[in-house]
């Protein structure tokens, strides 16, 4: 009896890694592990950074003129969102919740692109655990009331065809009204129009400039196809449904609650502003394909990836359903590769050769990309990396790991 007791003190005073709580870092104090700790190859870990280093975007640091080369052929391209200049490739590579590696100036605020389309998603499935939105698979346009806009500028720029008044109606067109939260979710709706100045067809047009304002609409839920002006729609519903900013839904029910700091900043379009309940809401973008969106650094980047990576828990508090976080990693039917925007999945491995299928990554041009790794307790801030690169640094950072038994 006294050995079995005895034997029972030792595990409770020294308990097993397994026995451990998972590592959760707290506000403005984030704990480094050197990777040897882990039995993790720290010549491996340098030779990732070397390599993400050295495959650093060869697009101008100078986002205008970034942006002006790679989407200055589109019709409507200027952009009319804030933007600036950005710094050297930087990251993080977080192990176990620990950060193990860093390199550039991760504590940089800059542009994240679409990895914002990941918030707005994440504000959208905060309405639905809320039930401020029912079901995913409910008609958008039955949860939104006239959106009056705060000014003739805006008004004259997104006028809806069917109604020539001093509100717009993004979602009543015949062709609108058939989508659900779930198609905007996927991309997958072809919503039709102009929002802030910018018609769907505008964005990542088609080579076949006689079709853009006349060709027939997919049936949504059947065509998958990036584009920023319809997450700009679904942010725009979001708001209404909230009835209040996105980035104060944001900051109060997930940046705030997982630690992250105080220095990102959720920007919209200089005519993207409406009057809900008598103030004036700016409706933010979901990228940064026409200006705007998301300013933040790796290291809270870095914190929204650890969240997801557990399934929306945060050090026992469950900050995003499980359930939302299963159906974001669930394959879009019309695009096996696409959860909900932006989770870029890993399916069938086409993404991500080196890595396994269950793996994703928030992604953003720049590239900016959070690579999450449930089965490995792995997440990555991979900033300013070629996109064709990224798979390199995937591979090199995987061999690191101890092998598993």
């Amino acid at each position: 009896m006294k050995r079995i007791i005895s034997i029972l003190i030792l595990l409770i005073s020294f308990p097993t890694i397994a026995q451990k709580s998972p590592y959760y870092p707290l506000a403005n104090q984030w704990e480094h592990r050197s990777p040897s700790l882990f039995q993790i190859d720290s010549t491996k870990i340098k030779e990732a950074i070397s390599f993400a280093i050295k495959h650093e975007s060869n697009l101008p640091k100078n986002l205008w003129l970034s942006q002006s080369i790679q989407y200055g052929k589109e019709p409507f391209s200027d952009p009319i969102g804030p933007m600036a200049d950005r710094g050297p490739a930087a990251g993080l590579i977080i192990y176990k919740g620990y950060i193990i590696a860093e390199w550039g100036n991760p504590s940089s605020v800059e542009m994240t692109h679409s990895v914002t389309k990941s918030m707005v998603s994440s504000v959208v499935g905060l309405a639905h655990d809320k039930g401020l939105i029912r079901s995913l698979n409910d008609k958008v346009y039955t949860y939104l009331p006239p959106i009056e806009i705060a000014n003739s500028e805006s008004i004259s720029a997104n006028q809806n065809p069917i109604a020539k008044t001093s509100f717009i109606y993004p979602f009543e067109t015949e062709h609108n009204r058939k989508i659900t939260w779930d198609h905007l979710l996927r991309q997958t709706s072809d919503w039709e129009g102009v929002l802030w100045g910018k018609p769907d067809w505008a964005d990542r047009p088609s080579d076949k400039s006689e079709e853009w304002t006349t060709r027939k609409r997919f049936e949504p839920g059947s065509v998958y196809k990036y584009n920023d002006t319809r997450v700009n729609a679904l942010a725009l519903a979001a708001t209404v449904v909230w009835r209040k900013p996105l980035p104060e839904v944001l900051r109060e029910n997930i940046l705030n609650p997982i630690g992250a700091s105080n220095t990102w900043a959720w920007t919209g379009y200089k005519n993207a502003w409406i009057v809900l309940d008598g103030k004036m809401i700016q409706s933010v973008s979901g990228g940064g394909h026409f200006g705007g969106g998301m300013f933040i650094n790796a290291y809270d980047m870095g914190r929204f990836g650890l969240l997801t990576q557990r399934k929306g828990n945060w050090n026992g508090k469950q900050i995003i359903s499980e359930d939302w976080i299963r159906n974001a990693t669930t394959p879009t039917p019309a695009n096996m590769g696409y959860g909900f925007m932006n989770y870029f999945l890993n399916t069938d491995r086409k993404l991500y050769p080196s890595a396994s299928a269950s793996a994703y990554a928030h992604i953003g041009n720049g590239t900016n990309a959070i690579y999450v790794d449930a089965e490995n307790e792995l997440v990555a801030v991979v900033r300013w990396i070629e996109d064709k690169s990224m798979d390199g640094f995937i591979k090199i950072m995987l061999s690191a790991l101890p092998q598993k038994k």
